[in-house]
């Protein structure tokens, strides 16, 4: 590359340590550094929407854009900045965010017409950040591409832009109470520089190593979810038909070795648990359609590996299944309901 990895490093660690403590940022927006001020963000479904929400209230100066007309003008009200192109998002912004459902739209917002890399070889964020859940394959190639690339105005000794792939943890509740968890592939030194965005987000960031790291992480963290939220269902289903009531079963589950995620903080049975989608008759959280998407793609990454993952397959088959039932923008954990028909605690 056209940089010294070294100074680069020493640049951007003298930016991360000039920078308050992440939890400060949310009051002291003063101290944000120039080079992370100007974000802009590209999709604002669920989980982006909120997390723009805790960017601007950190203090940081957004720009947003969408394909959706209704979600930008959500913004637009409040007085935020809205762009109609993604190439335009990148004219005006240090660092771009982007939050998108698919592969496919992560290639067309990045190469396709009016994408951020409309405007040529040169470009002006520094850093760019994709949040998505997608194939580390596609988030290896856009990494390349934005590597042959030159930042229009050099930022310290740093005269390339740098590619971040952070999908993230913690659903649509995590993202509105900023307590997301960040995996983080790409280089280490734009890692640590932008730590403090990512903690505006967040409440944890890893860092998974090379290009490509972040999006197979987060892959395997959902490979792992739905198989547990499909488990967990399972078990409540089966005691409810004993004669257990689900509440009894949480209790024991959260307090012995059947304890997860899917039982003590996302419990998939009305009635259980406050203020999960289980509670809003699986409304909003984390849809059926994208778990069977994410489930695809662990699928196809097995397979290029040659991995035997049979539970892999008979995962996305279940919510292939719910979804061709009609409970594709239902959340994940209606699996308990409308494929095992368990019971609303309640009943």
């Amino acid at each position: 590359m056209a940089f010294s990895k070294v100074k680069v490093l020493s640049t951007f660690l003298n930016w991360s340590l000039q920078s308050p403590k992440p939890h400060c940022l949310r009051f002291f927006s003063s101290f944000i550094q120039p080079q992370l001020q100007r974000v802009g963000f590209i999709g604002l479904g669920n989980m982006g929407s909120r997390m723009v929400n805790n960017l601007i209230n950190a203090g940081y100066e957004v720009s947003v854009h969408d394909v959706n007309s209704d979600a930008i003008e959500k913004f637009s009200k409040k007085g935020i900045h809205a762009r109609e192109t993604p190439f335009e998002i990148a004219e005006s912004s240090d660092v771009i965010v982007t939050m998108l459902p698919s592969s496919s739209s992560v290639l067309d917002v990045y190469t396709g017409p009016n994408g951020l890399l409309h405007g040529g070889t040169l470009l002006r964020p520094w850093l760019l950040i994709d949040s998505s859940t997608i194939d580390p394959q596609t988030s290896r190639r856009i990494a390349a591409i934005i590597s042959k690339h030159t930042l229009k105005e050099k930022k310290g000794s740093l005269d390339v832009p740098m590619m971040l792939d952070a999908p993230v943890s913690g659903g649509v509740v995590g993202a509105e109470a900023g307590n997301l968890t960040f995996m983080v592939g790409g280089p280490e030194e734009a890692y640590l520089a932008a730590k403090p965005l990512f903690l505006a987000m967040g409440k944890h960031t890893i860092y998974c190593g090379g290009s490509g790291t972040g999006s197979a992480a987060k892959i395997c963290n959902n490979l792992a979810l739905a198989i547990s939220m499909i488990g967990v269902s399972e078990a409540f289903a089966l005691g409810q038909s004993l004669g257990i009531t689900a509440n009894t079963l949480t209790k024991i589950f959260n307090s012995s070795s059947a304890r997860c995620w899917s039982s003590d903080s996302y419990n998939p049975v009305p009635g259980v648990m406050d203020g999960v989608p289980s509670s809003k008759n699986y409304d909003g959280g984390f849809s059926c359609k994208l778990m069977a998407k994410d489930l695809g793609l662990a699928a196809a990454a097995a397979e290029d590996m040659r991995l035997n993952c049979p539970w892999t397959r008979q995962a996305l088959l279940t919510y292939s299944e719910l979804c061709k039932a009609g409970h594709e923008a239902k959340d994940f954990s209606c699996v308990f309901r409308h494929y095992y028909s368990g019971h609303d605690e309640n009943l």
